[in-house]
C-alpha cells in the first residue's frame, strides 16, 4: 500500500478557505487554524467557536465552547463582534445574545440574528355594499327542488343608500436577512375613482352615496342610478324576480312564476301569463294577462290592460281591460271594460266609485257577480266597531274610575291594612293601557271603512249593451239578481232598492 501524502498546515489552511472564503459557512475553523488566526486577532472569541447561517440568510446561529482554562467569560460585546466578522450585521437577537453572555450558554446552537420577512402591500379595493353582480344561480331549496323566483338580474336602491365604501391600498415594508441584504416587498397600488351618475362621495372621498333611487348599474368602473329599469327581452324564470325603487318597463312578456315588485309603475309591452306584479304606481300590461287562477297584480295606481283573464287584481284607482274573464278585481275606483266587446263574464268585480261595461254575463248565464259601492260586508263590519267602540271606551271609563278610588283611598290614608292597592293599581294600569290600544285600533279601521262607505255612496253599474239573465249586481250592499237579459241598462241603489233607469257611464 502506497505512503498517504503528507499536507502542511499552511496547505489545509488554504483548501479551507477555498471551501469557505468568507467564513460565513456552516464548516467551522480547523482547531491548529483557529490557534494561529487567534494569535493574530486575540479579540475575537477562541476555541473553536463558528456561526452557522440558513440557506436564505435569514438566520443565524451562533456555536460557543467553554473558554479555556484561565479566560475569561465570552461578553456581549465580544459576540456582537464575533457575528460581524461572520457579516452578520442585521436582525440581532440582542436577549438572546444577552442572555448567551450572562448566564455562560456554551455548547450548543443559540439563535442570534433573525432576518424580518417582507410585508407585501394590498392593493386598494372598493367593498360594494350593494349587489352589482345579480343573482345569476337559482336558490335550492330545503327539499331539493328550485326555486328560480330567487333570480335577479336588478339591484335597486333609495336615495341615501352606501352604494361602496373604498379601502385605500395599504403600503409594502421591506424586508432583510442577517447580512444585511434588503428583500423588496410587492408594492402596492390605489384603484381609480368611481364616477358615474346618481352617486356621491363629496362628504366623503371614500364612501359613496345614492344620490336618487333607482336602479344600479356598474360598467367599466361607472356607476349609473336610473329610474327606470328596462328589459328589451322577455322575462321568464332564469330572470326570476324583479324588485326596483322606480318604473320597470317590459319589452316582451312575463311567464309564469315571475314576481315583479316596482316602487313606481310597470309597463309591459307583451303578454303576462301567471305572474305576481306589484306596484306602487300603475300596471299597463298592452297584451293582457292570462292568469291561470294564479296571477295577482296589485297596484296603488291604476290597472290597465288589453284584457284580465282568472287573475286577482287589487287597485288604489281604475281598473280597466276590454274584457274581465274569470277573475276576482276590486278596485277603490271605477271598473271599466271597454271597447265594442267590453265585457265582463263569470267571477267577481267590485268598482267602489262604479263599473261600467259593454256587457255583463253571457248567453251560458255564467255565474257572474258585478258590485259597486261599499260592500255588505264593509258595513256590517262598520256598525261591529261603532259597537266594539263603545264598549271598548266603557270599559276604560270604569278601568279609569276604579283606579282614581284606590288612588282617593291612599291619599286619604284610608283602609292602610289593604296590602293589595299597589299590585291592584298595576294590574289596572296594565289593563288601561292595553284597551287604549284596542281602542286605536278600532278607531282607525272605523275611519278607513267610514271613507269607503263614504266614497262609494250614489255609485252605479252600467251596461251599454246586454246585462245577461243570472247576472247578480250588487250596489252598496244590496244585491239584485238580474231575471231577464235587459239592455242598455243603469243600476242603482235608491234607499236600499235596486233600481234601473236609461244607461250612462259613472264616474272615472
Amino acid at each position: 500500500m502506497a505512503d498517504t501524502p503528507k499536507i502542511t498546515l499552511e496547505e489545509l489552511n488554504e483548501v479551507l478557505a477555498q471551501l469557505n472564503p468568507n467564513g460565513q459557512g456552516p464548516i467551522a475553523p480547523h482547531g491548529e487554524t483557529k490557534v494561529e488566526e487567534e494569535e493574530e486577532n486575540n479579540h475575537c472569541i477562541k476555541n473553536g467557536a463558528y456561526i452557522r447561517l440558513s440557506d436564505d440568510n435569514m438566520f443565524a446561529w451562533i456555536y460557543l465552547n467553554h473558554p479555556k482554562e484561565g479566560e475569561s467569560f465570552y461578553t456581549k460585546s465580544q459576540i456582537i463582534e464575533f457575528m460581524r466578522e461572520y457579516d452578520v450585521v442585521k436582525g440581532y437577537h440582542y436577549s438572546n445574545i444577552a442572555a448567551i453572555a450572562k448566564k455562560h450558554v456554551y455548547g450548543r446552537e443559540i439563535v442570534v440574528a433573525k432576518g424580518a420577512e417582507p410585508v407585501d402591500g394590498v392593493d386598494g379595493y372598493y367593498e360594494w355594499k350593494v349587489d352589482i353582480v345579480g343573482h345569476k344561480s337559482p336558490t335550492v331549496r330545503e327539499d331539493g327542488s328550485v326555486d328560480y323566483s330567487s333570480m335577479s338580474e336588478v339591484t335597486s336602491v333609495q336615495e341615501g343608500d352606501v352604494i361602496a365604501v373604498y379601502h385605500r391600498a395599504k403600503q409594502p415594508k421591506n424586508g432583510y436577512n442577517v447580512l444585511g441584504k434588503e428583500i423588496p416587498a410587492k408594492a402596492a397600488k390605489d384603484e381609480m375613482p368611481l364616477k358615474g351618475r346618481g352617486v356621491s362621495n363629496d362628504n366623503d372621498p371614500d364612501i359613496y352615496v345614492a344620490t336618487t333611487t333607482g336602479k344600479v348599474e356598474y360598467k367599466d368602473r361607472t356607476v349609473d342610478i336610473k329610474n327606470v329599469y328596462e328589459i328589451r327581452d322577455d322575462v321568464d324564470l332564469i330572470t326570476g324576480k324583479i324588485e326596483f325603487f322606480g318604473d320597470v318597463e317590459i319589452s316582451g312578456s312575463v311567464e309564469s312564476g315571475v314576481i315583479i315588485r316596482a316602487s313606481r309603475n310597470v309597463m309591459i309591452s307583451g303578454h303576462v301569463e301567471a305572474a305576481n306584479i306589484y306596484a306602487g304606481g300603475d300596471v299597463v300590461i298592452k297584451g293582457g294577462i292570462s292568469g291561470g287562477q294564479k296571477a295577482t297584480i296589485t297596484a296603488k295606481g291604476d290597472v290597465c290592460a288589453d284584457f284580465i283573464e282568472h287573475t286577482t287584481v287589487t287597485a288604489g284607482g281604475n281598473v280597466r281591460a276590454n274584457s274581465f274573464i274569470g277573475s276576482t278585481v276590486d278596485s277603490r275606483g271605477t271598473v271599466m271594460a271597454e271597447g265594442k266587446n267590453g265585457s265582463i263574464i263569470a267571477g267577481y268585480t267590485r268598482g267602489l266609485f262604479g263599473v261600467a261595461a259593454t256587457d255583463l254575463g253571457n248567453d251560458a248565464e255564467t255565474k257572474t257577480y258585478v258590485a259597486s259601492g261599499y260592500t255588505g260586508e264593509e258595513y256590517t263590519r262598520y256598525l261591529e266597531l261603532f259597537q266594539q267602540e263603545s264598549e271598548t271606551q266603557q270599559i276604560l271609563s270604569d278601568t279609569v274610575e276604579e283606579m282614581s278610588a284606590i288612588l282617593k283611598r291612599k291619599r286619604l290614608g284610608q283602609e292602610k291594612d289593604k296590602p293589595d292597592d299597589d299590585e291592584a293599581l298595576l294590574s289596572l294600569n296594565e289593563k288601561k293601557d292595553k284597551y287604549f290600544d284596542m281602542l286605536d285600533k278600532v278607531r282607525s279601521e272605523k275611519e278607513a271603512l267610514a271613507a269607503v262607505i263614504e266614497a262609494g255612496k250614489g255609485s252605479s253599474i252600467s251596461v251599454n249593451n246586454k246585462a245577461y239573465r243570472g247576472v247578480t249586481v250588487a250596489i252598496e250592499g244590496t244585491p239584485f239578481k238580474i231575471e231577464e237579459t235587459t239592455m242598455s241598462v243603469r243600476y242603482t241603489n235608491e234607499a236600499g232598492r235596486i233600481v234601473n233607469n236609461v244607461s250612462g257611464m259613472n264616474r272615472s
